[in-house]
């Protein structure tokens, strides 16, 4: 699971604070506001580019300098006149690790990402099938991808962030291939809520749960993804039949670890927003 999943939803944290900054432009001015955080028709990255809070990396995230990319972006429009800021110059340099690192190539070129290719993409924004030759790339990723990020330099010192709100949601962690196989509607609707998991509702996280188990390479998943062939969705069945005949033909192992947990460990990335 994306690191920025693990707290409470960045859109309502973010939300709430930048709400807060804007009451105080409106209490204090006669200018108006409105914020959004991901939520409205902006492109945040770009005006984060243009104010200084960082550069484009390769994997197309914005990278400040302190903070790497593991930060969240919001905006308040406002008509009150306020001095520009200078953009900063782009750090990346030579180093292309994001663009080695990701499994799916997904990052065609510096600075240039096809969706359609993106994990992060595929297991949260994507509805309905999978296609099926993407199906070995996504591994071992439940909900997002934090690959392109994990490998990029500017991330190894990475403050950690004092706000309660993104520590890691208590029962979340470490679920694995075993336990989520198990769980019913309402387990599932305990651990996606108040975060951002619930994006991808609970049968696009059990259709890509069937992915999961199929690239796991454990034969004693079986009888619990045999389970899953009467369930009420057509793309839960469809994957788990996938899953199923991988698992039957025992086929390569894409990036899977069985007993590999869902959620990253903070300690070996050295950051959490």
């Amino acid at each position: 699971v994306s690191r920025y999943a693990w707290g409470e939803d960045y859109h309502d944290t973010v939300k709430r604070k930048l709400q807060d900054l804007a009451t105080w432009i409106e209490q204090n001015s006669p200018q108006r506001t409105k914020a959004y955080v991901d939520t409205g028709p902006l492109l945040e990255r770009v005006f984060a580019k243009y104010a200084g809070v960082g550069w484009f990396g390769k994997n197309t995230c914005i990278i400040n300098q302190k903070t790497g990319s593991w930060l969240f972006l919001g905006c308040i429009v406002t008509d009150l006149e306020l001095p520009y800021d200078t953009p900063v110059a782009d750090r990346c340099g030579t180093c292309t690790r994001c663009i080695d690192a990701c499994p799916t190539g997904a990052i065609l070129e510096p600075y240039v990402l096809d969706s359609r290719k993106c994990i992060a993409y595929t297991t949260i924004e994507l509805r309905g099938e999978i296609p099926e030759q993407d199906r070995a790339g996504i591994g071992h990723h439940l909900f997002g991808c934090d690959i392109c990020q994990d490998v990029c330099p500017w991330n190894r010192k990475a403050p950690y962030s004092a706000d309660p709100a993104f520590e890691p949601k208590s029962g979340l962690f470490w679920p694995t291939i075993d336990g989520l196989l198990e769980l019913d509607e309402d387990e599932w609707r305990s651990m996606r809520r108040g975060t951002a998991m619930k994006r991808a509702k609970i049968k696009g996280l059990l259709r890509n749960l069937m992915v999961v188990a199929g690239n796991s390479g454990l034969p004693k998943l079986l009888p619990k993804l045999r389970r899953f062939l009467k369930h009420e969705d057509e793309h839960v069945r469809s994957h788990a039949r996938w899953a199923i005949e991988r698992l039957e033909k025992r086929e390569p192992v894409n990036g899977a670890g069985g007993a590999k947990p869902f959620l990253n460990s903070a300690e070996s990335s050295g950051a959490q927003f």
